[in-house]
């Protein structure tokens, strides 16, 4: 019985753990090299981070074989289109082969810029502070380019409702 007792409470400490890992937590200055780098966009553009810089902007990692990571698609596609008036900006860093990528936009367009990171992306995720390179991974960074925010999983509407207040 009393394993049995042990057991239970682990689990429950590991969800909470992980709950923890999910949740928004604040950040800090990113590497200055990420304003440096550039991607390629779906159609061949180029998409220079410091072309960002400024504004608000909430980058999203993401990949077409991730299920949460396309549920919040229509979300931050939403999110853009109301709020560009206002200055914000989204940017999506697919980690993903380019043809898939290409094909689900095709069947999925989305207003906001996407850029096609790689497995180089990964790596550039971890050094915004997703440890354990999960998906979808958001940043949000302040006009100054300050990351301010992170979320390692879906993020909610209440989630870009307090970021917008920041």
């Amino acid at each position: 019985m009393k394993r049995r007792d042990l057991l239970r409470g682990s689990g429950a400490l590991a969800a909470l753990a992980s709950v923890g890992l999910v949740g928004c937590s604040r950040g800090s200055e990113p590497p200055a090299a990420f304003w440096s780098q550039s991607w390629e966009s779906p159609g061949g553009q180029p998409l220079a981070a410091a072309d960002f810089r400024g504004r608000p902007l909430l980058l999203n990692f993401w990949a077409t074989w991730c299920p949460p990571c396309v549920e919040e698609l229509p979300l931050l596609d939403q999110f853009f289109q109301s709020h560009l008036a206002q200055g914000w900006q989204v940017l999506g860093l697919a980690i993903d082969q380019p043809s898939a990528v290409r094909a689900f936009l095709a069947r999925r367009p989305l207003a906001f810029p996407i850029g096609l990171a790689g497995l180089g992306g990964t790596e550039l995720s971890r050094e915004l502070g997703n440890s354990n390179g999960g998906l979808p991974f958001s940043v949000l960074f302040d006009p100054a380019g300050r990351l301010v925010e992170r979320k390692l999983g879906r993020l909610l509407s209440a989630d870009l409702e307090r970021w917008q207040s920041l």
